[in-house]
């Protein structure tokens, strides 16, 4: 069976990548997209690991040759979904995990009706303040524009097909691990790859 294109969302600190992270650990099935960038690499990240670092000019390029699934501005910095190696892992039966911001999510939602689209959302803002600060790797101005965006994007998850609230980690890992079970047995899912099952009297 063709797999799933789960499309992960949610505001900078609601703690998308723990999640998927620990989701990933749990299951073979699923592979984690790595999306393009043209921000410089943190201290321990790899090229083709963590992100394809690309310098603006060859982002542009790939643009232009239709190369991402999305992409968009984030902070100054230009981020992008290869489409490629997405489309290889589907017709695998891999279920792809794209963890994209809201803008981005949009997008994939537009375009790819067959994609699951997951909202991940904090208990409130205070708590979302609280883990940004935890963090320790943005200085208080971004912290503010981070959560300025946050509210911004809050307003954008009826968008999604489902909303999951980040209170308890491994609780939210139990539900999105769910939402995929349920979507592989959706029947229109199983007819279109062939493995619909026929019951001859």
């Amino acid at each position: 069976m063709r797999g799933l294109l789960l499309v992960v969302s949610g505001p900078s600190g609601v703690g998308k990548g723990t999640l998927l992270n620990l989701l990933l650990s749990h299951r073979d099935d699923c592979v984690f997209s790595v999306s393009a960038t043209t921000r410089p690499p943190r201290p321990g990240e790899e090229d083709k690991v963590h992100y394809y670092f690309l310098d603006g000019e060859t982002f542009s390029q790939w643009v232009e040759e239709e190369r991402f699934l999305e992409w968009n501005k984030v902070f100054d910095r230009f981020y992008g979904t290869p489409l490629e190696p997405v489309e290889e892992h589907l017709r695998a039966g891999k279920h792809v995990v794209l963890d994209v911001d809201v803008q981005g999510g949009v997008q994939v939602i537009d375009n790819r009706p067959d994609a699951v689209s997951v909202f991940v959302a904090p208990p409130d803002l205070a708590t979302l303040r609280t883990r940004l600060t935890k963090r320790g790797t943005e200085p208080p101005d971004e912290i503010a524009l981070r959560l300025l965006t946050a509210k911004s994007e809050l307003k954008s998850m009826s968008r999604y097909q489902y909303l999951l609230v980040n209170d308890d980690l491994e609780e939210t890992r139990a539900q999105l691990n769910a939402i995929i079970e349920a979507e592989t047995c959706r029947i229109s899912r199983m007819a279109a790859s062939g493995q619909l099952p026929t019951f001859e009297t």
